[in-house]
């Protein structure tokens, strides 16, 4: 039977002025930047060959536009995240080195960070569409007002959690089309169905620290046992043919074919390893792996349309 890790607090530190590489951390920056990767990525994959034939450059300050507003709203999520949660993360090893936790960062100085970079970030959208500004609204209200309060509450907090988690994708391609339709829908069920086994993942490796703050996330009561593993399993079998969607509907072609069922098979294999042994290694490497099979995936949807970049080189010649 293993030792109990121990329990490491931070010693709080005078406030200090404040520092940029404070907020930085406060607002999670390489979080915030996976994140509007998705959200660029949909951006991409949403304009057509039409529009590029039309201007590419005008489009091209939209997709800055996105990338600014866009992380600035997850970057304020994620700081009010750490507002609601300071005193729990004062608890757990992974999180009590936080600026807040620590003392480096007034709580005036942090709402302050919130409240600017929400409502900069907010117009930013608004300036491509309302309904890019109402989904980041959405976005952050549901993640810091419904998903946050419920982790401590109940394991379905994560299911809660993805719907804010699978906007990304979804916003980048309202921002490009003006409209909700099938591409923006296939992107936001993708990335939907992905978080599951990525956030579980987390949540077994983690499992000890969250256990300190109260936060029982994986989706069985036994913890980390079978139970849980299976459902892992089955949402990342789901995967493979969801992934493929855009290339059953004709959007690329069969590159995403051939990437997608090799990631998906490869991203599958290692949850059923999880399954077989339930340890916290193999948790582990599913963890890493969902880092890894996102990006490439959307990268995939977006590069895997040889007619758009034919177009592209005209358009820049």
């Amino acid at each position: 039977m293993s030792e109990a890790p121990s329990v490491t607090h931070s010693v709080p530190s005078p406030p200090r002025p404040f520092r940029w590489s404070d907020a930085g951390q406060l607002m999670k920056l390489r979080l915030a930047a996976s994140v509007v990767f998705s959200a660029a990525a949909g951006f991409l994959l949403g304009v057509s060959v039409q529009e590029l034939s039309l201007g590419f450059w005008p489009r091209l300050l939209e997709f800055f536009v996105l990338v600014a507003g866009g992380m600035l709203v997850v970057g304020s999520s994620n700081a009010f995240n750490q507002i609601w949660e300071r005193d729990l993360d004062q608890i757990m090893n992974r999180t009590n080195r936080r600026p807040l936790p620590t003392g480096q960062m007034q709580l005036k100085e942090a709402y302050t960070t919130v409240i600017i970079f929400l409502l900069l970030g907010t117009y930013l959208l608004y300036l491509i569409n309302l309904k890019c500004a109402l989904l980041g609204v959405f976005a952050f209200i549901s993640y810091v007002f419904i998903y946050t309060p419920l982790k401590q509450m109940t394991p379905w907090a994560v299911f809660v959690g993805a719907f804010p988690g699978a906007i990304p994708p979804f916003l980048g391609a309202i921002a490009a089309t003006n409209s909700f339709g099938f591409i923006p829908g296939i992107l936001f069920f993708v990335q939907f169905t992905w978080q599951f086994p990525h956030f579980w993942a987390i949540a077994w490796v983690l499992y000890d620290d969250y256990k300190k703050a109260g936060f029982s996330l994986l989706p069985s009561k036994s913890g980390k046992g079978k139970a849980s593993a299976f459902q892992i399993m089955v949402y990342s079998l789901a995967l493979i043919p969801f992934s493929l969607m855009p290339w059953i509907l004709g959007w690329t072609g069969y590159i995403t074919l051939i990437i997608a069922s090799i990631m998906g098979i490869w991203f599958f294999y290692l949850s059923y390893k999880l399954y077989h042994s339930c340890e916290t290694s193999d948790a582990r490497k599913l963890m890493f792996a969902s880092f890894v099979y996102l990006p490439i995936i959307q990268f995939i949807y977006v590069f895997d349309r040889s007619d758009r970049f034919t177009e592209l080189l005209k358009t820049l010649s």
